[in-house]
């Protein structure tokens, strides 16, 4: 029989409701990630740091940098790679973009037995081929630019069926990345907040903000942005995602990972839904932090990982005090130079190492009475410039500049006092 027609009429007239649409990173996704991962990919330690009576609060690292390739970017891209088909783990993939995203692939594919090619302009340094070689990836220079680079990459990805893989804010990437919020809540009883370097994309912060809030929506989760790229900032000010066309990138040596990609969609709405604060450190800050790691965890960290302690070391959470707090270190991977010079930096930063100048007769022994002082404050000459006649108003002077470093700041007042009370003539340089 037919139905009736006035249920039909009914039917009618009834407004059609569309389908909820679906998440787009769900809890369960980050669980299915962390399941399929635990047996490749070991949870890095979360532990309490010294610096936590400095700076009155309880403060827990999360040293993703000891992954193999020194980047959190390991776990989404181990499970994004888990995820391909048979079919595309047979013909392999490709990037061509040297970054932390890159080394994690051709260090995961090879593991996972997945033919990988690595794409590098003829200007990219030796020993970052070097590492994508050691790794077992098949490097190929080409072009000379990262631009020229990325085409023939997309080319021969067209032409034989490679993957060609770029960071994005894909659902598979992010659940991996996700991993990293569960873990922490698993390590750290009863905690109150998570700090986040972001930058970009911002995939590490939301994706660690969605796991979070599902575990415990209490926990205050934070981001934290370098002073001169707040994207993920301005764009909640707007209410859009901004381009990153819009700001110089400050140091591109220093900032590099961060500054490859502008926000997503959909990291933005994620970042709105589950982000409770963003806030931005200046450069100088991550570099004192970068030195604070040296000095009290024995870690060698980059900018990028050094940024959620900086925004604690810098004093911009006061709300934090007396609260147990997780901060995420994401990577390591800066090249020696660049981390001395850094360090050479955050010294004069922190006041550590000063340079003077000062007047002082030109007879035998003035001069080894200014070194003999420095030897009993117990201050370490870095170098020593002697001139003499720099002053022809006074020919029976000699000018001596001095560099030195103390053991901290309390040293540093206190050989600043000593001197100036010695000398009349000193004269401290501007850092």
């Amino acid at each position: 029989m037919d139905p009736p027609k006035t249920n039909k009429k009914r039917g009618s007239e009834r407004k059609a409701v569309p389908p909820p649409k679906p998440e787009y990173l769900r809890f369960e996704d980050i669980s299915a990630a962390a399941f399929k991962i635990q047996s490749v990919m070991q949870k890095t330690p979360c532990t309490y740091s010294r610096l936590s009576k400095q700076y009155g609060m309880e403060i827990f690292l999360k040293k993703e940098h000891l992954h193999y390739t020194g980047s959190v970017k390991e776990r989404g891209v181990l499970y994004l790679l888990s995820s391909l088909n048979q079919e595309q783990q047979k013909k392999g993939v490709i990037v061509a973009k040297d970054c932390s995203f890159s080394m994690a692939v051709a260090h995961h594919a090879v593991e996972l037995r997945i033919p990988v090619f690595v794409i590098m302009p003829a200007s990219c340094a030796q020993p970052h081929l070097r590492i994508y070689r050691d790794y077992g990836a098949m490097v190929i220079s080409y072009g000379s630019t990262a631009r020229d680079s990325l085409n023939h990459a997309r080319h021969l990805a067209k032409e034989n069926g490679y993957l060609c893989l770029e960071e994005d804010d894909s659902a598979v990437y992010l659940a991996g990345l996700g991993t990293v919020g569960m873990e922490i809540y698993e390590q750290v009883p009863k905690l109150d907040a998570v700090i986040v370097p972001t930058g970009g994309q911002c995939s590490l912060l939301v994706s660690t903000a969605a796991a979070i809030k599902h575990l415990n929506s209490r926990i205050t989760v934070i981001g934290v942005e370098p002073e001169g790229f707040p994207l993920l900032l301005q764009s909640l000010k707007t209410g859009r995602p901004v381009t990153s066309d819009l700001y110089s990138i400050p140091n591109r040596k220093l900032y590099g990972d961060l500054f490859e990609h502008s926000l997503g969609t959909h990291t933005f709405q994620l970042a709105k839904t589950f982000v409770d604060k963003v806030i931005t450190v200046r450069e100088e800050d991550s570099l004192v932090a970068m030195l604070r790691f040296q000095e009290f965890e024995r870690s060698t960290v980059d900018t990028e990982g050094a940024m959620g302690l900086a925004a604690i070391l810098a004093g911009q959470l006061p709300e934090l005090k007396g609260k147990r707090v997780a901060v995420v270190v994401s990577s390591a991977n800066m090249e020696l130079d660049l981390i001395r010079q850094c360090v050479d930096r955050a010294l004069v930063l922190d006041d550590r190492v000063s340079t003077f100048t000062v007047q002082l007769g030109d007879f035998p022994g003035d001069m080894a009475k200014l070194l003999d002082m420095l030897a009993r404050e117990d201050i370490k000459l870095l170098n020593i410039c002697h001139r003499r006649h720099s002053d022809k108003g006074d020919l029976f002077k000699a000018q001596v500049e001095c560099v030195v470093e103390t053991r901290d700041k309390t040293q540093s007042t206190q050989i600043r006092r000593i001197l100036s009370e010695r000398y009349p003539t000193l004269h401290w340089l501007d850092r």
